[in-house]
């Protein structure tokens, strides 16, 4: 995943700062609970592909 890339990506719902799983391939939005897939090194920025995030990792 490419450094630059992260640094300009925000949530496309809330425009909040994204956290990078490079274990899990996601970007990660806290606020929304969301987590986008990344696939290919690309970032798929669509809610309906987000998955939810569970309590604890919110936590």
């Amino acid at each position: 995943m490419d450094a630059r890339l992260l640094d300009i990506l925000v949530c496309p719902l809330c425009k909040s700062e994204l956290v990078y799983k490079k274990t899990e391939q996601e970007l990660v939005c806290k606020p929304c609970k969301l987590a986008y897939p990344i696939r290919d090194d690309i970032p798929v920025m669509l809610e309906e592909e987000a998955r939810v995030l569970t309590p604890e990792e919110i936590a």
